[in-house]
């Protein structure tokens, strides 16, 4: 008889879990029951249990979410990341902007270095870093986001998609300097900067130096305001010239070897 109370109450809670959305307490309180039984649980103590356990759940299921809404080319970390390897960084410096307290006050991080050179690892590992932290991210490459906003404004919906954009706690561009942008998708782009100055971060990777940027913005004041607008209160890296790809791997040789 207790069988079958057992298995009502459990059909109950089944389908009661499923109206308020809760589908680690349905599938997991028979299994929690069972070891509350087993360790002489009060019943204080198992809805405890089972209500951490969706909760738990629901953080991972929503950290996830962010990273897969991020659209990250690829998962980097900054622990993943050999500081020894790139002279001109320091380790507590990356531990630093890893804490987040950079996007509290809305100010700028800038990578600067040559291709090949740690940049979009260190853009990655940021952003994933802001994910687990519970913040709205998004990476894109420079190229791609004026298409984007080019597109937008040939359809009439560009307010929508900078209003996107500027919900974001954390905007990834990446690859600034790699294609030449003309005078209309770099007014759409200055928009987006405009729309998160000193209000929302935005976290650029370069390989060009700042006064290179002419050759690929081709209004000089456009440049000029763009530049400004990154660089207030911003934290600028440089991850310089020499490929950290090739050194970390030379590194990794001589581990393997033993010397």
């Amino acid at each position: 008889m207790s069988t079958r109370s057992d298995e009502a109450a459990l059909a109950s809670i089944g389908a009661a879990a499923k109206e308020l959305r809760l589908p680690t307490l349905r599938t997991e309180v028979a299994r929690m029951a069972e070891i509350a039984t087993r360790e002489h649980q009060s019943y204080l103590v198992f809805l405890s249990e089972l209500l951490a356990a969706e909760v738990d759940d629901r953080a991972e299921r929503r950290r996830t979410r962010r990273i897969t809404d991020a659209k990250f080319p690829r998962l980097k970390r900054l622990s993943e990341f050999n500081v020894d390897a790139v002279k001109t960084l320091e380790a507590a410096q990356l531990s630093t902007l890893a804490a987040g307290h950079y996007m509290n006050a809305g100010e700028p991080v800038v990578l600067l270095g040559d291709s090949g050179t740690g940049k979009t690892h260190l853009l990655i590992g940021l952003g994933l870093a802001a994910c687990e932290q519970g913040r709205r991210v998004r990476y894109t490459t420079c190229a791609q986001l004026v298409n984007e906003l080019v597109e937008a404004a040939d359809e009439r919906v560009l307010s929508r998609v900078v209003a996107r954009y500027a919900r974001l706690d954390l905007l990834l561009l990446d690859e600034v300097g790699y294609v030449q942008i003309d005078s209309r998708g770099a007014e759409l782009l200055f928009q987006i900067i405009t729309e998160r100055e000193e209000r929302a971060s935005i976290c650029l990777a370069s390989n060009l130096p700042f006064s290179e940027w002419g050759s690929v913005f081709p209004d000089p004041r456009l440049v000029a305001a763009i530049v400004d607008r990154i660089t207030f209160n911003a934290h600028i890296l440089e991850t310089g010239t020499q490929s950290y790809r090739l050194r970390t791997s030379k590194t990794a040789t001589r581990r393997r070897r033993g010397g």
